[in-house]
């Protein structure tokens, strides 16, 4: 199964977008994922929705960042993607007759609320300033090169 990296590809772009300190095209944007700027648009557009963003018009136009970075954390771009499923792995049926299966669902359902609770918990307690922050640390360990696209 094939994983869903909406959230960490949001936020790569997202810090992209608030070091560069300029509005970005949805080109550059998407060049930093290997996508295409349609797919990059549809995505900003929900998180214009939700005033995390903006976009500009005209020459020197772009993307941009609206919002304040230490009031937005993971779980709110988490919720803005879709809230994707946390876990690939699920029960085989969900109602199951066998008590057997019953009894795996119940074990299993128990240990994903429990995980996904403490995930979506570390998500609120992180925000796109901390990423920033971290950011900004490492790109001036590494001398202005963190990585070829930076």
């Amino acid at each position: 199964m094939r994983r869903d990296s909406k959230l960490s590809s949001i936020l790569h772009v997202l810090l992209h977008m608030a070091h560069a300190g300029r509005p970005m095209t949805s080109e550059e944007l998407a060049g930093y994922l290997d996508t295409n700027p349609v797919l990059v648009r549809r995505v900003m557009a929900g998180l214009r929705e939700r005033g995390y963003v903006a976009s500009l018009k005209g020459h020197g136009g772009g993307w941009r960042i609206a919002c304040d970075l230490h009031g937005v954390t993971l779980h709110d771009i988490y919720v803005a993607v879709g809230s994707p499923a946390i876990f690939a792995m699920g029960n085989r049926v969900e109602q199951p007759g066998c008590l057997v299966e019953q009894v795996v669902n119940q074990s299993l359902a128990g240990a994903f609320d429990e995980a996904e609770t403490l995930l979506l918990r570390r998500f609120g307690a992180v925000t796109l300033a901390d990423l920033a922050q971290r950011f900004s640390q490492q790109y001036a360990t590494h001398q202005g090169a963190p990585h070829a696209h930076s």
